[in-house]
């Protein structure tokens, strides 16, 4: 609209003009963000916790495998916050590392079964035996059987009662762990390869590698054997079937998170009471508390 010969008159270069416009729309959307409140709303810390959880968890999972797990819990979230929750919180891409021992330990524990002998002196200091197994996932107790001459025959024909009811119970198991020790003879071990189970012998002098058995043996002498004189091999019998009726349905087990490792069917968790009553086991020697029916 102005000649050239009055462009003199402007007092800023156009570049000052178009600097002046970029401030001005920018403090525009400046004031407009703060009427509005921030973008998208910030995660939850609990969600947040789920999500690193989930992450530590499932090593294998990457963000959209983890986004559909939450969908699944009716929570809606993207792929890309999931990875910038994981990623400031040390965890990368998936796969984000093998299998831990401890967690192939457990995820093998239910099919590995672990079993050994001890022995209890008599009151007249008659030797017996008594043959046991364990299961390792539940940590649940059989005894085999006791006796004061372990036989071939006698081991094999214990483990050929104890094979038959597995297939009763339809339990699948695949390994045996057993030490090296004379009595287990080849037709012991026969009786379980039949079955497809392998059996594993532990090292010569090595106790911890049957630690799950050798843990047992300490807990049923500290808790029963130890505080008891033991008449024969039938009342041996009766005070194991009774301690172990007890170790397999009423005490805590803090391999199992404080659990029972074979608790009742028929067991319901009762609601949080302080009345109880108290069931003696063994005469006395172990107490066993039940809540009172209101």
């Amino acid at each position: 609209m102005l000649s050239r010969d009055r462009w003199r008159s402007f007092l800023v270069t156009p570049d000052t003009l178009l600097r002046w416009h970029r401030q001005a729309a920018k403090h525009k959307w400046r004031r407009w963000r703060k009427r509005r409140g921030p973008g998208r709303p910030p995660l939850s810390d609990d969600l947040v916790d789920l999500i690193v959880r989930i992450g530590r968890e499932n090593r294998s999972w990457g963000c959209v495998r983890i986004q559909g797990e939450l969908r699944k819990l009716g929570i809606r979230i993207s792929a890309t916050s999931i990875r910038r929750v994981l990623r400031r919180s040390g965890l990368g891409p998936a796969p984000r590392g093998g299998q831990t021992w401890a967690e192939f330990l457990r995820s093998q524990a239910h099919s590995v079964l672990a079993t050994d002998f001890f022995t209890v002196d008599t009151v007249s200091l008659k030797q017996l035996y008594v043959l046991f197994v364990v299961e390792l996932s539940t940590r649940q107790v059989h005894i085999l059987g006791v006796t004061d001459h372990p036989t071939g025959a006698f081991v094999t024909q214990v483990a050929r009662n104890f094979v038959g009811d597995l297939a009763d119970r339809t339990r699948s198991i695949k390994f045996l762990i057993r030490d090296r020790d004379t009595k287990f003879t080849a037709s012991f071990d026969e009786v379980f390869r039949t079955e497809g189970i392998r059996v594993i012998k532990t090292p010569v002098r090595s106790p911890r590698a049957n630690a799950y058995a050798e843990r047992w043996v300490r807990t049923v002498r500290t808790e029963c054997l130890d505080r008891t004189l033991i008449l024969g091999r039938g009342h041996l019998q009766r005070v194991l079937r009774e301690y172990v009726g007890h170790y397999n349905q009423q005490r805590p087990y803090r391999g199992v998170d404080l659990g029972v490792p074979a608790p009742a069917s028929t067991i319901k968790i009762p609601p949080p009471s302080v009345n109880v009553v108290r069931h003696d086991v063994l005469g006395g020697l172990i107490h066993q508390y039940h809540p009172v029916a209101a």
